[in-house]
């Protein structure tokens, strides 16, 4: 493809994702398409010689488009946001057109620093402890997922609990890790990767907001110690998957610090309401964690994938994650004076994620973001008003922020029959979850060109099928 051709080409690709955008309200929310639908209409073999563009394209129409779950629509409220924008997929096309690879500092200086800056700038935006910036003793690194972060710092966890031991000789089996049973997935397969085990993730009990008890971790981890255990590693959350339940970071630190328990954080979703000053007060005591991650490719209009993991201790992460073959030896890696980000994560290579983030954060302003920050909440805070008003309905949980938790009063198969009705209808698409062992339905605002037209359209889609 000739620059004059991708100039032509991409022009098109402008105008398909713009239309996209216009239109993407018009289509089924949740893909209707069966199983084996899609493979079903593509070649068994591919083309021995090269096809037009306009054709490909066109097959993105005809195959690709009804097989797809439009995560953009303003009447998606399943699972979390995944809200992207005009300036981020900009800035990731740019990204992708100059194909830089950045796992040192050498390989393309820019991916380096930009990222750094942007890193620091979210300290900043979040209200996070200054001792993260890279000017001081921790700093920050976009990695792809939430999961990953967890999983680095179970990792560093690990190895700062042996004195750096067990890379070198593996495990012992005594090691042992905490969450709540309201956490993510992801914790446990990150004990699964890391070596110590499903059997030594110990699920602490919540109370009633579905939030991790702070005096029940304090009881495990000295009974697994006094049992001749190793505890090493806790994961708090600031807005459980399920519910949006918020851990008592302080209290939770405080056990942590007092017993040499490496502490992470996941605020993968609700993490972005620290923009707004008023929502800080969630994440209080923040100072006491090791680690800590946010998505912004979740709420905060940055298309996937870009988590960005923070730590308190940057030495701790990269003397457990660094090694330094021959072929990677530099003079800037050996002067001391740059980062080189692949020793920050798992793999080597990486892109320029933080050319996205950066275009985001400039386009809206931090005000801006606020804006649609404070407007998502006050739109879930309007629908679970409505939930409250209504006889027939009630909250499952606390809704601190954008995530509502609610259920029909007829039982649990009368809530999934609710869900299936109004997700068959294509019009709108939520989820459900099991809280104190029933069912309720979860309703997420957070999309980027979500209103309230489309909240209380989605209220009356709820009580119709109801009926």
């Amino acid at each position: 493809m000739t620059p004059a051709e991708f100039r032509r080409h991409g022009r098109a690709v402008i105008d398909r994702i713009a239309d996209y955008m216009e239109e993407v309200e018009r289509y089924p929310v949740m893909s209707p398409s069966a199983p084996g639908a899609i493979r079903d209409m593509l070649p068994a073999h591919p083309p021995e010689t090269g096809e037009e563009f306009d054709r490909i394209l066109a097959d993105v129409d005809r195959i690709v488009v009804p097989g797809l779950t439009h995560w953009q629509s303003p009447n998606f409220f399943a699972y979390f946001p995944a809200n992207a924008s005009g300036p981020s997929i900009l800035g990731d096309l740019l990204s992708s057109g100059f194909g830089v690879q950045g796992m040192l500092w050498s390989t393309s200086p820019a991916c380096t620093e930009v990222e750094t800056h942007v890193m620091d700038w979210m300290v900043g935006m979040l209200g996070l402890p200054e001792t993260w910036l890279s000017s001081g003793p921790g700093g920050g690194v976009i990695q792809d997922t939430a999961s990953s972060s967890t999983l680095c710092a179970l990792l560093a966890a690990r190895e700062r609990a042996t004195g750096f031991k067990t890379n070198a000789e593996g495990l012992d089996g005594r090691l042992t890790a905490y969450c709540s049973t309201q956490a993510h997935s992801s914790v446990e397969k990150a004990v699964r990767i890391a070596g110590l085990g499903t059997k030594k993730l110990k699920h602490i009990d919540v109370d009633d907001t579905f939030a991790m008890r702070a005096d029940d971790l304090s009881r495990r981890i000295d009974q697994d110690r006094a049992a001749g255990l190793e505890p090493v590693f806790a994961c708090a959350t600031v807005g459980t998957t399920s519910s949006n339940a918020m851990d008592p970071l302080r209290e939770i630190g405080e056990v942590c610090r007092e017993r040499g328990v490496w502490l992470h954080v996941d605020a993968a979703m609700s993490g972005t309401a620290a923009l707004c000053p008023e929502f800080r007060h969630l994440q209080d005591g923040l100072e006491h964690a090791d680690s800590y991650c946010v998505n912004p490719h979740k709420w905060m209009f940055t298309n996937f994938d870009c988590d960005c993991f923070f730590v308190a201790d940057r030495s701790a992460l990269i003397r457990t994650l660094s090694i330094l073959p021959e072929y990677l030896k530099n003079q800037a890696t050996e002067s001391g004076a740059v980062i080189d980000y692949r020793d920050w994560h798992i793999p080597l290579g990486r892109r320029f994620r933080a050319l996205k983030l950066w275009f985001v954060i400039r386009h809206y302003g931090v005000e801006g973001l606020r804006y649609h920050v404070r407007r998502h909440v006050e739109l879930a805070q309007g629908f679970a008003g409505w939930v409250e008003e209504h006889e027939d309905f009630e909250l499952a949980a606390p809704a601190p922020l954008n995530l509502v938790c609610f259920r029909h009063l007829g039982g649990d198969e009368r809530n999934r029959a609710i869900m299936d009705r109004v997700n068959g209808s294509g019009e709108m698409f939520l989820t459900h979850t099991k809280l104190h062992g029933r069912v309720a339905l979860r309703l997420s605002v957070g999309q980027t060109w979500t209103e309230e037209e489309h909240v209380r359209g989605a209220w009356e889609k709820i009580v119709k099928a109801a009926r």
